[in-house]
């Protein structure tokens, strides 16, 4: 079996359509479950969640990563896939992620992401948004090819063996889906593979602005990555959106 977690807070806007996308996967419906982790929302998101998920469950632990780490906790699958409550998940997401992980040396594994744009963007803004990510999806590819591995927490999954060996996510205030990756490596092998493909909500990035985002990105990953840093400062964690 595989399970699928989901942190939630305050989704009730965009819940639906994702859960809607993974209870439309190619596999059996009883090959897999869905674990919706709350973060405490104080709209209807879990009231929602609940038509679609099989178990919705109150987060104990801090920040994102502990709510995956909370999920994984509860799981009764061997592999647990994480995504985000915005996100879309192809409809082969789970079928594909079960195929990598035939290979048994295989820990964990990690897709690409394709930015949801908004039907009002204007076309050039629209544009810069693609073209980013394309980018991106190249940089973390490249990454993974010598060994540096950006686990995404909207779009990766685990052996959860081996992430319960390593503690799950770190309390990290940022980059800990890539801190999670070092910890990982001496429990077997890590891959990204183009075919697991998730639709990404480019919200958190339109409210920092692209550049601004991705200067933090690229110089919190650095930090973490190369300089061994291990962030506490900062949250990243039940943003209030528009």
């Amino acid at each position: 079996m595989i399970t699928v977690v989901v942190p939630t807070y305050n989704e009730e806007k965009n819940i639906e359509l994702c859960l809607r996308a993974l209870a439309k996967q190619t596999i059996p419906r009883d090959s897999y479950e869905i674990i919706v982790v709350d973060g405490a929302s104080k709209d209807k998101t879990t009231e929602i969640a609940a038509k679609y998920a099989d178990r919705v469950i109150q987060q104990v632990s801090h920040g994102v990563g502990g709510a995956r780490n909370d999920g994984a906790m509860a799981a009764r699958g061997e592999i647990v896939a994480t995504t985000d409550a915005d996100c879309l998940p192809d409809e082969n997401w789970l079928s594909t992620i079960l195929e990598d992980f035939s290979d048994e040396g295989i820990v964990a594994v990690t897709g690409y992401l394709d930015p949801m744009i908004p039907e009002d963007m204007e076309r050039f803004e629209a544009g810069t948004y693609r073209y980013a990510f394309k980018v991106a999806n190249g940089l973390r590819k490249a990454g993974s090819l010598v060994g540096y591995h950006h686990l995404c927490g909207a779009n990766t999954a685990f052996r959860r063996e081996a992430f319960l060996q390593v503690k799950g996510y770190s309390d990290l205030a940022y980059s800990d889906d890539v801190e999670i990756g070092k910890r990982l490596k001496e429990h077997g092998k890590m891959a990204m593979d183009d075919r697991i493909q998730v639709d990404y909500s480019i919200r958190r990035i339109q409210k920092l602005g692209i550049a601004k985002y991705t200067w933090m990105v690229l110089k919190n990953d650095f930090n973490v990555i190369i300089l061994g840093e291990k962030p506490t400062r900062g949250d990243y964690a039940k943003q209030e959106y528009k």
